[in-house]
């Protein structure tokens, strides 16, 4: 029987047992087919991974290959497929800007492989280029490696490049194809230049979301020196803890699910008394109580360690939403 520990494994930890019983060649195949971030984030729970039971890694197989069984073939028109479905979930807009993403992935090796280098690398290599360049490059990638990126930068170029993101109006052909050539030069890929929907001012408000707080304050008020109406767009297109407030009840319980006590305690000490109140009632009395006693007995804690811990519970939040878990009803969010 499967104790519950076994039970809250997540879909990451069961990707992890299942590439472990493969083997080392098999499951380095199984992972060349996966980006960087998959790959982390399996590398990572793979390396985290203990006291895995004989019966929970037979369930985790026995589910594989009933899940395969109940697939049909695929290739076949899967182009076609592919947008409909994704046209019928997130409607039109949404559904073009992730389908040009997947095929600007799929012809630019360059863009991907940046994806796997250190931040300081990616900086390294980019910060010598026109900034519109820079803009594009950081468009392209995720939020939080491209705000990574962005702190390695010149603190002089960062608000210039932000506002460039927060306007790009699509990619043109020959800007992208300038951007190929550079990391073909660097990487000896090959790209093919094609149109594609990044950046925006909620591309940049994504990645201002996961800059530092001190990194976040000096880059917006830059930006609302040089384009006010920008800023403000921006601005409120930007998700901050506040904004946890805003969240149904079923949110922000799943979302409490997600994130350990340590993490709660240090971002509630920044609290004000209407978003303790929200997070207490979407807990036990047993464990409000406990978080009570908790907050009352911690003593002072830096302002920087509060605003990490916040700053780990909204990106924890924002990861929800994007797979559906939950609904962020704050800045910018699409939802009624």
């Amino acid at each position: 029987m499967i104790d519950k520990k076994d039970a809250e494994r997540t879909g990451t930890d069961r990707a992890a047992i299942l590439l472990l019983t493969l083997g080392e060649q098999e499951a380095a195949q199984v992972l060349k087919h996966m980006g960087a971030k998959e790959v982390q984030r399996i590398g990572a729970a793979m390396a985290k991974l203990a006291n895995v039971s004989k019966e929970e890694v037979y369930t985790v197989i026995t589910d594989f290959a009933s899940s395969v069984e109940s697939q049909t073939s695929v290739g076949v028109g899967a182009e076609d497929f592919l947008r409909k479905v994704l046209v019928d979930a997130l409607g039109q807009e949404k559904a073009s800007s992730i389908i040009d993403r997947i095929s600007i992935g799929r012809s630019t090796k360059g863009l991907e492989a940046l994806k796997w280098m250190d931040a300081r690398a990616v900086a390294e290599l980019i910060r010598l280029e026109h900034p519109q360049i820079i803009s594009i490059v950081l468009a392209y990638l995720e939020p939080d490696q491209s705000a990574e990126i962005l702190t390695c930068l010149p603190a002089n170029m960062r608000s210039d490049i932000m506002v460039r993101i927060a306007t790009l109006d699509g990619v043109q052909p020959s800007a992208l194809s300038e951007l190929d050539d550079i990391m073909e030069k660097t990487f000896a890929g090959k790209g093919t230049a094609r149109t594609s929907a990044l950046g925006g001012a909620k591309a940049a408000a994504n990645i201002i979301n996961n800059l530092e707080p001190s990194h976040e304050s000096v880059i917006m008020d830059q930006i609302v020196q040089t384009d006010e109406a920008l800023g403000s767009r921006i601005q409120d297109l930007i998700f901050v803890f506040d904004n946890l407030l805003e969240i149904d009840d079923r949110s922000m319980q799943e979302l409490l699910r997600q994130v350990s006590s340590d993490k709660l305690l240090l971002a509630m000490k920044g609290c004000e008394d209407a978003m303790k109140e929200k997070i207490f009632k979407n807990m036990s009395q047993r464990a409000a109580e406990m978080l009570k006693d908790d907050l009352e007995s911690k003593g002072p804690v830096r302002i920087s360690e509060v605003e990490a811990a916040q700053k780990e519970i909204l990106q924890t939040a924002r990861k929800l939403a994007e797979s559906g878990a939950i609904a962020l009803a704050g800045k910018g969010d699409e939802y009624v």
